[in-house]
């Protein structure tokens, strides 16, 4: 079923990014970004190298504040003057899967995903233990808590950094270039298992990507960032945008050589 495209006024998205500025000092990387999330939904943000993907990433889980604009989680501004414990009690409720998966490589992987369980609750350790194994068996990882982030390959290591971004039940995970140094195999394994865990624990998504196949697998809908103007040059399910008369839009959808502006 065709999902509607939301807005802030379809209920209340679990995130909603109103008129957002983002840049470092004077430099301006997006500006004006609009655009909400709705329970339930996957939504990939797309766009060619420096169009400002991993800014918006920053802004989105609070590494990097907005110049402009407000940021909301479920109705709950988490962006401007927040303090450091309203942000730390915002970062409960996100998870965070880095492109690189971000393992500490001196901890098994069972004590990777352990640590914001340990970081942000007062599970006891019987808990912690049975949470830990639990989402290690959701990543297709049973069996490997004992092993460390060197001794597995990089379709593996990725699962890691999935389940312990999942850690916490989170209300919406970010995933920063999921498929990125995957082989074409183990990125279609990826893309099924974000389905997978979307369709049975209806978890929101953002996916930072540029991969055309996991983009059509996995989007309920896109936006396309674009550098010449500094923001969002298209939104809508990514079927529709293949067929957008925007050149830019076109061109990357069908890999093509970018316009000159």
């Amino acid at each position: 079923m065709k999902k509607d495209f939301p807005d802030s006024s379809s209920g209340t998205p679990v995130l909603c990014l109103e008129k957002l500025t983002i840049g470092y000092g004077d430099n301006v990387v997006l500006k004006d970004v609009d655009f909400c999330v709705n329970p339930g939904d996957i939504v990939t943000v797309l766009g060619g190298s420096g169009c400002g993907k991993s800014t918006l990433l920053k802004a989105m889980i609070g590494l990097l504040p907005p110049t402009k604009g407000r940021i909301f989680l479920r109705g709950e501004e988490i962006s401007g003057n927040v303090s450091g414990r309203a942000l730390a009690e915002t970062r409960k409720r996100i998870g965070v899967l880095f492109q690189s998966a971000a393992l500490i490589g001196s901890l098994t992987i069972a004590e990777n995903v352990a640590l914001p369980i340990i970081e942000f609750s007062k599970a006891p350790p019987k808990m912690v233990h049975d949470i830990v194994r639990l989402k290690l068996e959701m990543v297709k990882l049973g069996g490997f808590g004992d092993y460390f982030p060197s001794d597995l390959s990089g379709g593996m290591k990725k699962r890691a950094g999935l389940a312990r971004a999942m850690a916490l039940d989170p209300e919406i995970l970010f995933c920063d270039e999921p498929s990125s140094g995957l082989d074409p195999v183990t990125s279609a394994e990826m893309d099924q298992l974000l389905l997978e865990l979307n369709e049975s624990l209806g978890i929101t998504m953002v996916v930072i990507t540029h991969d055309l196949p996991s983009i059509m697998t996995i989007s309920d809908w896109s936006i396309m960032l674009d550098r010449s103007v500094r923001g969002i040059i298209a939104k809508g399910p990514p079927d529709e945008l293949q067929k957008s008369p925007d050149p830019r839009v076109h061109a990357f959808f069908h890999r093509q050589p970018t316009p000159e502006d």
